[in-house]
């Protein structure tokens, strides 16, 4: 009886879902119009005439569209000096601490109340939703859900202003009901990461896991520990575990190790896209990984076309406009009170009808130092084609470029850790690289022609547990916080390797 009414719940959760998918367009007309009513009670909308906005049309010729930097003035407003009614019109008494990947110092993204029920706890209710509908025989909820968040506390900033990880504020507010199907909040939010993967250890093998929920990168380093430190195989732990709703980083680079570490043909892996600055899209079949992007959530949506990405004022396209194929960059309007944001996240849609799409890589996590224009999707690609064909399995990797010298051409510099390393010729690896890369990436494929601009990777083999350390050194284990895939520039890659010296000598 218990098991029948959870699944009720569940898949009456699917409900809403299904409103706005049936009426995309009309779902975001209202929620723009929902967000300027609000917006124009702001400093931020008095600035920039909200007042005056009847339409789209007006709201994209008359605001701006703008980056962290740009919005840090507004934040200081509210963090320094106290004011509210700043960028939206309830008071901010949360701000997520976002590390990213490609910014060392963190950022402070406001979380208001609207934002966190009607953004972040709603769309984990149409996750929920979602999930229950292909799987009406789904039980995870009559079981503990495991969680590894950030490690960042929550901490007062003055007033009553406070700053966290978005995982530790998500937590903090959970209604209790939701608090004890969960991993325990005194571990949860501990600071320290090894304390905690301990006690998650501790916790976790006397618990009836059903679910998990967190980074891939990350959850595989506490499945790992979990079959270290008691010699038994995850599927002997938690015989009803279901599934893993994950999101952060790219699944399929670990999929290969979850298959071996839960060899279960009842497994279910979920993809999530959810952020600092709020919750965006989930997983819409279990055929696809494509996501829904989510309509009713208090988030108005807006696409830059990779053309616009460098110009100081983009012309962004609203949901109406996009097209299946093309590279986009992301730009929010929320309830949280950011207005025309990028958020550095780069996306390309498969399907207008629902709108579905995969996440592409970053605006600022590319190569692109010779015209080849390589993104993190075409990298993870050739990566998984490259292991699946020597038989490798790769725990993390970061690439560079390696720019011309006097006697050379170009290049890129892959760092790989191998969990597994490829069988045979160790050069076979790199040659399916490449020859992956020039498949799935046709400027990198003229790039590399006669070897004239681009020459061969150069693929370095990481010792165990390289990547893994190089983020604990760097304050950056565990929650959201993940390695770069690419970079225009060499700092991450001669990051490592610097680390590597400073670490053997």
């Amino acid at each position: 009886m218990i098991q029948k009414i959870t699944r009720s719940i569940l898949t009456g959760y699917y409900r809403p879902v299904k409103k706005f998918v049936k009426d995309p367009l009309g779902t975001q007309q209202r929620t723009l119009d929902y967000l300027l009513g609000h917006g124009q009670n702001t400093l931020y909308g008095k600035e920039n005439n909200f007042h005056s906005i009847r339409n789209s049309s007006d709201f994209t010729t008359r605001v701006p569209v703008i980056s962290y930097e740009e919005l840090r003035p507004w934040l200081d407003k509210i963090i320094i000096h106290k004011q509210q009614d700043v960028l939206w019109d309830t008071p901010v008494k949360w701000f997520a601490m976002s590390s990213g990947t490609t910014e060392d110092k963190s950022k402070y993204i406001p979380v208001t109340r609207e934002s966190l029920y009607n953004c972040n706890y709603r769309a984990g209710y149409h996750m929920l939703g979602i999930y229950a509908h292909h799987h009406p025989d789904t039980a995870f909820i009559l079981g503990k859900t495991l969680v590894l968040g950030g490690s960042q506390q929550i901490n007062r900033i003055g007033g009553d202003i406070y700053t966290g990880d978005i995982s530790a504020i998500l937590m903090k507010n959970l209604p209790a009901a939701a608090k004890r199907r969960r991993t325990p909040e005194s571990i949860a939010l501990l600071p320290d990461w090894e304390e905690k993967l301990q006690k998650l250890v501790d916790y976790a093998v006397k618990a009836d896991i059903r679910a998990m929920v967190g980074v891939p990168s990350w959850i595989l380093v506490l499945l790992k520990k979990i079959v270290e430190d008691t010699g038994c195989a995850i599927s002997e732990l938690w015989p009803h575990l279901e599934v893993f709703f994950h999101g952060g980083v790219g699944f399929l680079p670990f999929q290969e190790q979850y298959e071996k570490l839960i060899p279960s043909e009842k497994m279910r892996y979920w993809e999530t896209y959810n952020a600092s600055e709020g919750f965006f899209g989930v997983q819409f079949s279990p055929a696809s990984k494509d996501m829904l992007l989510l309509l009713d959530n208090e988030v108005y949506y807006e696409f830059i076309p990779s053309g616009e990405w460098d110009k100081n004022n983009p012309v962004a396209v609203p949901l109406s406009g996009v097209e299946i194929g093309e590279q986009y960059a992301v730009v929010i309007s929320t309830s949280g009170g950011l207005w025309r944001y990028r958020i550095g996240d780069t996306i390309q849609f498969t399907s207008v009808d629902p709108y579905l799409f995969k996440i592409t890589g970053r605006t600022k996590q590319f190569i692109n130092a010779f015209g080849e224009e390589l993104i993190v999707d075409n990298a993870d690609k050739a990566i998984d084609e490259a292991c699946r064909r020597t038989g490798a399995k790769v725990t993390e990797y970061t690439a560079a470029p390696v720019y011309f010298g006097e006697h050379s051409n170009g290049a890129h510099e892959w760092l790989i850790e191998f969990e597994i390393p490829p069988a045979g010729d160790p050069d076979e690896f790199t040659r399916i690289l490449d020859e992956s890369l020039k498949r799935l990436n046709s400027d990198y494929e003229a790039k590399r022609s006669y070897n004239l601009s681009l020459g061969m990777p150069v693929v370095k083999v990481m010792e165990k547990d390289t990547f893994y350390n190089w983020m604990k050194y760097r304050g950056k284990a565990g929650g959201q916080n993940k390695v770069p895939k690419l970079s225009n520039d060499r700092k991450y890659v001669d990051s490592i390797l610097d680390f590597i010296v400073n670490n053997t000598q």
